[in-house]
């Protein structure tokens, strides 16, 4: 077994990633950061969108496994007293494997087109002033955006910055993509539908910059600034994300632990 360890940098993750070290060797895991078959991710939700950046070239190879060292993660099944279990288990468990959708953003300027691929979400924001764009669904106009920015979120990454904004969050099973406004200005020019838009797996969007702006983009917790922006289109990635579970914990449960604070041990024995 393959596999390389990112950690957040504090002196516990530190500590813990030395830990699974010495507890891999034991089981004769062979580390190989360039080419890992699971990527161990030791921190929290930042942590591991860092770890999926940086294996995003080998995405299709990858399965990540989170350790959480604080709150509990969206990503992280493990917390930072169960090092010694994980290793047990996956010298002896072959792991369920996860997969959760991503989103493609394919960015075009007078002289370039690039493209990323988001974990969580990728946002868009004025600089110097408001966002205006015009936004195309499928080819067609469907409004005319003014204001703070736009979030385009992933079904996984629904419970971030898109929930704050007022977004649906979604499960990870559905393969679609989420349209959420940030701070819309609505007048008889800029007229947007005022709450957030699902896009299943075909449809995809179009961001269209409609004066000369300065935006800053975030794919995930990577941003990027352009003033030579044309357009930007967003769609679910053919790729995706494989986690690697070796005990369940449902999406849910992680839903209510990490905002309703709700401790129902009738739930306990019922991960799936």
């Amino acid at each position: 077994m393959k596999y390389a360890v990112i950690d957040r940098g504090d002196s516990l993750s530190q500590s813990l990633a030395q830990k699974f070290h010495q507890l891999a060797a034991e089981k004769h895991f062979v580390r190989n950061d360039d080419r890992p078959e699971f990527v161990i991710s030791i921190g929290g939700d930042g942590t591991l969108l860092h770890a999926f950046h940086k294996y995003i070239d080998r995405i299709a190879d990858v399965a990540f496994i989170g350790v959480h060292t604080g709150h509990l993660g969206f990503y992280a099944d493990w917390q930072a007293d169960e090092i010694e279990e994980l290793v047990a288990m996956m010298a002896l468990e072959q792991p369920r494997i996860v997969r959760y959708p991503l989103a493609e953003i394919q960015l075009e300027t007078p002289s370039e087109t690039n493209h990323y691929l988001s974990l969580n979400e990728f946002t868009l924001k004025g600089v110097d002033g408001t966002l205006v764009a015009q936004i195309n669904i499928n080819d067609e106009m469907f409004e005319m955006f003014r204001g703070d920015g736009i979030v385009i979120s992933t079904p996984s990454g629904s419970t971030a910055y898109n929930k704050s904004v007022g977004g649906a969050i979604v499960h990870p099973s559905i393969e679609s993509l989420q349209i959420a406004e940030i701070a819309s200005i609505n007048n008889r020019v800029y007229r947007t539908l005022g709450s957030s838009v699902m896009l299943p797996q075909h449809h995809h969007c179009d961001i269209i910059s409609k004066k000369e702006q300065k935006l800053q983009l975030t794919i995930d917790h990577v941003s990027i600034m352009r003033s030579d922006i044309s357009s930007i289109r967003c769609s679910v990635a053919s790729r995706k994300v494989s986690f690697a579970r070796y005990r369940p914990f449902t999406f849910w449960n992680r839903v209510r632990e990490a905002f309703l604070d709700y401790d129902d041990d009738r739930n306990s024995g019922k991960r799936s």
